[in-house]
């Protein structure tokens, strides 16, 4: 563990979902793709040593399928809380979250979605990151924080690792 950040914040992006028609957008499912990455997601993070203590996961069909996959390569299964606030969240909303966990919980993953998760990562890091060029789905940001969860604010983290799928298919 980073004794300079000991809590680490993990902010996947659901996978890639489909377009049916006639079905809300918070219904949508995972397209074949997004079901072929959500797994590599759950590897990259216990291959990585950032598997979640806990998981605080969108109500949307599409993140849910999205954690239920990549969770199946952890070693253990964390406890999940399907919120619905992540679902169309803003950058502030998210940040009132990240606020309320618990201190005991020292990795926390956050299955959410753009533009939410990546205004969370370049807000929170200091020096700001570059917004990479795209977050695409099923991509994952570590942030390590200085403190107290509810002390995180604006620049107090710092990003520990960016992936995206193509990464993750790569050997480590």
């Amino acid at each position: 563990m980073d004794t300079e950040h000991p809590r680490r914040l993990v902010l996947l992006r659901h996978a890639k979902s489909d377009w049916p028609e006639d079905v809300a957008d918070h219904d949508r499912p995972l397209a074949a793709r997004g079901r072929r990455d959500a797994p590599l997601a759950g590897r990259w993070l216990a291959r990585h040593g950032h598997a979640p203590d806990a998981v605080i996961c969108s109500t949307a069909r599409r993140a849910r399928e999205t954690w239920d996959l990549a969770r199946g390569a952890l070693a253990v299964a964390p406890a999940v809380r399907y919120e619905s606030r992540v679902y169309e969240a803003t950058v502030l909303s998210l940040l009132m979250l990240v606020r309320e966990i618990p201190d005991e919980q020292s990795v926390v993953a956050i299955v959410g979605h753009n533009p939410g998760l990546v205004e969370l990562a370049v807000g929170l890091a200091a020096p700001p990151p570059q917004p990479p060029a795209s977050f695409p789905t099923a991509a994952i940001a570590v942030l390590g924080l200085p403190g107290a969860w509810s002390n995180a604010g604006p620049g107090e983290a710092k990003l520990l690792a960016f992936a995206i799928p193509a990464d993750m298919r790569a050997p480590a």
